[in-house]
């Protein structure tokens, strides 16, 4: 008989599979890529938090749930557009995940414990909602920063936004993230924002 948890994880991969947005692993196998940082987020977990509970492995999973269907574009190219759109995306995941997890038999405190990980409620006084920010943080450094780095022009926004990103990490996902392996530009550049020079 399939679990609660394994019924929920097929669920979100099942969603995730259908992002039209498709990259090429390093092993020639395409896939889809908010299939590809669902799994990226999954073994972050496993170093940060070896002994996550269900719930927090399903929020880690359910990240990006269905994200391409609300683009940024959808918001003005603003700050304050920005911060809209992902507070807009952390409700409408939270909502979609929590139903996932009812479905596949969880009790309704447990599906909404999941809704409320994937909103980053309690953020500074909940470990794994802080867990759950260190791996995001590790994620968006292994897998999103060097294509960043390459597009954005300016060094000074490119340096605030890891200062940035560092504050956010408690130490366990910094030292993670001193072992990522990165190009020599971006590698430089991050350096370049934990020195304070």
């Amino acid at each position: 008989m399939t679990s609660p948890y394994n019924k929920a994880l097929a669920a979100i991969d099942a969603a995730h599979a259908l992002d039209p947005k498709i990259i090429t692993k390093p092993d020639g196998n395409e896939i889809a890529y908010e299939l590809h940082y669902a799994n990226k987020m999954t073994h972050y977990l496993s170093l940060r938090k070896p002994e996550a509970s269900e719930t927090l492995k399903l929020a880690i999973r359910a990240q990006h749930l269905s994200r391409w269907e609300v683009p940024r574009s959808e918001y003005p190219m603003t700050k304050l557009g920005y911060f809209s759109w992902r507070n807009a995306l952390k409700k409408r995941q939270a909502e979609h995940v929590e139903r996932i997890c009812i479905e596949a038999g969880y009790s309704t405190n447990d599906a909404a414990r999941v809704a409320a990980l994937v909103r980053k409620e309690d953020l500074r006084n909940d470990a794994e909602t802080q867990a759950l920010e260190d791996v995001a943080c590790l994620v968006f450094l292994d897998d999103q920063f060097e294509e960043y780095e390459k597009a954005w022009e300016d060094e000074d926004k490119t340096i605030g936004i890891l200062r940035r990103t560092w504050a956010k990490m408690t130490e366990e996902g910094r030292q993670l993230a001193l072992n990522i392996e990165m190009e020599e530009r971006p590698k430089a550049v991050l350096a370049k924002a934990l020195s304070g020079a």
